[in-house]
């Protein structure tokens, strides 16, 4: 097949967005015996069409969303594709579906951040052949949230690069501490959007609560307001945490952070789809401390693989799991080798691809005959 994966308008591809990062990975794979189209926005330093692992790009015009969406009803009108993915954009989605009604058209959501409960986003669903939510949580939010929608979603999780996202060895651990300039004690890791929805500060209390028993530091990576990230800081000083903030790292480099963890925590406050870190964090083989909600608890079972907190907005409950994982190396050893399994069973890009390749051979079942298992196909090297 010849499959067009259509990229939001608001990041470059290859890129460090979450959703970005998940098109590279899923098109990499389906690569192998696809012929892959990827259309994204125009960003300096990056060409207006490019081929990278037999992958080919072309960057658009954008500026604004709907500048975004002529550049893309444009190009379509000149090429023919078999089936068409577009990621997280349903009005967008919307708008090819009508210009191409006799192409297969699937909308492949992230999250519920662009599907509001309302009746232009209802009719903009309706339009699509099918859906793909990244876990069973996001597909009964969007079938309560618009009924309509019948047997169109499909779940098809997400994963990680199970050869970047690997656990260390102890000369590769000690390598990334002194990366960092950490030092060798228990090391907790964040990594995420640092907004208030993801419980940074929850962590940096749990932290508080846990030096006194434990010396312990905090490694806190990624993007956020400036006087967000100067509020957090003042708050670990005055309770006396050892926080690092690293700042944006990029994907490429990040599984070195990972490396240098001892657990990793996923405090967040709000739903959360699916919650990737924590599959790349289970890849690395670390235990995970995460809350309780939305696709996370698809991802981590508590005492399987890491802990689920119900109470989350208390920052004692995080404190408790992460004083146990810290006082029983062994167990923590542990819990981090069935996370790497479970990564390997079930978390490759490689399952990704092949479940939206199944979507993909529903949708043009005249072109799939030939169908080779993925298991015989180059993929992570596991």
């Amino acid at each position: 097949m010849h499959i067009c994966m259509i990229a939001p308008e608001q990041f470059p591809l290859p890129g460090n967005g979450s959703v970005e990062i998940c098109i590279w990975a899923i098109a990499r794979r389906l690569a192998h015996r696809h012929k892959v189209t990827i259309v994204s926005r125009k960003a300096p330093g990056f060409p207006e069409t490019d081929e990278l692992e037999q992958v080919r790009i072309v960057r658009l015009a954008s500026g604004t969303p709907a500048r975004y969406l002529a550049s893309v009803l444009d190009y379509l009108e000149a090429e023919h594709f078999d089936a068409i993915q577009v990621d997280n954009r349903p009005l967008l989605m919307a708008a090819v579906k009508r210009r191409h009604p006799r192409t297969p058209v699937l909308l492949f959501l992230h999250s519920l951040t662009f599907v509001p409960a309302e009746s232009r986003i209802a009719r903009s669903l309706a339009r699509a052949d099918l859906i793909a939510v990244n876990s069973r949580s996001l597909q009964l939010r969007l079938a309560r949230r618009f009924p309509g929608l019948g047997g169109r979603l499909r779940v098809v999780p997400l994963g990680a690069d199970l050869t970047r996202f690997s656990p260390a060895e102890l000369p590769e651990k000690r390598q990334a501490l002194k990366l960092y300039r950490l030092s060798p004690i228990f090391t907790v890791l964040f990594v995420g959007r640092i907004i208030p929805r993801k419980g940074v500060p929850v962590l940096i209390k749990a932290m508080c609560l846990l030096n006194k028993h434990l010396p312990a530091q905090l490694i806190i990576a990624g993007q956020g307001k400036p006087p967000y990230i100067r509020q957090l800081k003042a708050m670990a000083r005055r309770l006396g945490v050892r926080a690092a903030f690293t700042g944006k790292i990029a994907h490429e480099d990040i599984h070195g952070l990972y490396q240098a963890a001892d657990v990793f925590v996923c405090p967040s406050q709000r739903h959360e789809s699916f919650g990737l870190v924590n599959v790349e964090a289970i890849a690395s083989g670390l235990p995970v401390i995460a809350s309780n909600n939305g696709g996370i608890r698809e991802i981590i079972a508590s005492g399987h693989n890491g802990y689920l907190v119900d109470r989350y907005r208390e920052a004692a409950p995080f404190a408790k799991q992460l004083l146990q994982l810290g006082r029983q190396p062994q167990l923590a050893a542990q819990i981090g080798l069935q996370g790497r399994n479970d990564a390997l069973k079930t978390f490759g890009w490689q399952h990704t691809a092949a479940a939206l390749e199944e979507l993909y051979r529903f949708l043009v079942p005249d072109l799939t005959n030939e169908v080779t298992p993925y298991a015989s196909l180059p993929c992570d090297n596991v």
